[in-house]
């Protein structure tokens, strides 16, 4: 099993698309596709399954996948190492759940990219309760986590970055939307439209409505933030959401900001690696990037 295999197969995967792949990689189509097979060959078991004009990995596929990552970042730490550039290089990959993929990444990313373009960075999605045994693991070299305020763990390094105002956000022609206060007791019977069950920011606000002995009079449940802000301009309930995520559609007007007058509604974007992971120069420019520039998105706000 070679390396030049793997970065191949990686390639492969990653596009589902041979001459996608080929083009990256710069080899000619035939070419990936002898190395695929020689690789298959190896290991005894189809990889990719092809549909027609479709390619999609097998269950091996995926089991590899995870392997290749470590395989390749592996070999390029040891170049790393021995080498004597000075240049980060080398290959991330990272994490972010929507909210901060959407809000907070884009700005960071670019400016990333601008200043270390030999570095591969992989943005790859995750479950949030999936996302601290994937950096544990090894499968993710970084990742945001979008959380109350807590202490790193004995193999995990959390550091804060940024702290998120939470706002409860109605339809411009709610009743409380003209109140000078809302407290949490005038939710009670309200309708609330929630993010998925273990997201922090739900978890936080059912912590303060429980605590405030409050029942909404129903609840609908979203994965996507989009989805959940048309519902509530459609007037189907109240929702919390992160402020960065409705500052545009309250300044248009479309949904309103309610007075909270409530407990606290804060959560904090942070950081995750492992604590013992090698610091290659790759990884410690991309954490002294994020922390430049969202510490920028704060002097800005």
């Amino acid at each position: 099993m070679e390396l030049r295999q793997l970065a191949t197969f990686r390639a492969v995967a990653e596009t589902l698309n041979f001459t996608r792949a080929a083009a990256a990689l710069g080899y000619v189509q035939s070419s990936v596709t002898a190395q695929i097979q020689a690789l298959e060959e190896e290991l005894g078991t189809p990889l990719f399954d092809r549909l027609g004009k479709r390619v999609l990995l097998t269950d091996a596929g995926r089991r590899l996948l995870a392997y290749a990552d470590r395989m390749i970042n592996l070999a390029e730490e040891a170049r790393a190492v021995v080498g004597e550039s000075t240049d980060p290089m080398g290959t991330l990959v990272i994490s972010a759940p929507e909210t901060l993929c959407t809000y907070r990444l884009p700005a960071l990313l670019r400016e990333f990219r601008s200043r270390y373009p030999r570095v591969r960075l992989l943005l790859r999605p995750a479950p949030f309760a999936e996302v601290r045994r994937l950096v544990a693991e090894g499968t993710l070299d970084v990742a945001f986590a979008l959380e109350e305020p807590g202490p790193s763990s004995a193999s995990l390094h959390v550091e804060p970055l940024l702290t998120e105002e939470m706002v409860i956000v109605a339809p411009p022609e709610h009743p409380f939307a003209a109140r000078q206060r809302v407290v949490t007791a005038d939710l009670e019977g309200e309708p609330l439209l929630l993010t998925e069950i273990g997201c922090s920011y739900r978890n936080l606000f059912e912590r303060v409505l429980a605590a405030g002995g409050v029942r909404p009079a129903a609840t609908m449940e979203f994965s996507s933030i989009e989805a959940i802000k048309q519902f509530v301009m459609a007037g189907m309930g109240i929702a919390v959401l992160p402020e960065v995520t409705v500052a545009a559609d309250i300044a248009a007007e479309r949904l309103v900001a309610l007075r909270w007058a409530g407990d606290e509604l804060r959560i904090v974007t942070q950081i995750i690696w492992h604590k013992d992971k090698w610091l290659s120069q790759a990884l410690v420019a991309f954490l002294e990037t994020a922390r430049e520039v969202l510490a920028g998105t704060v002097r800005a706000a």
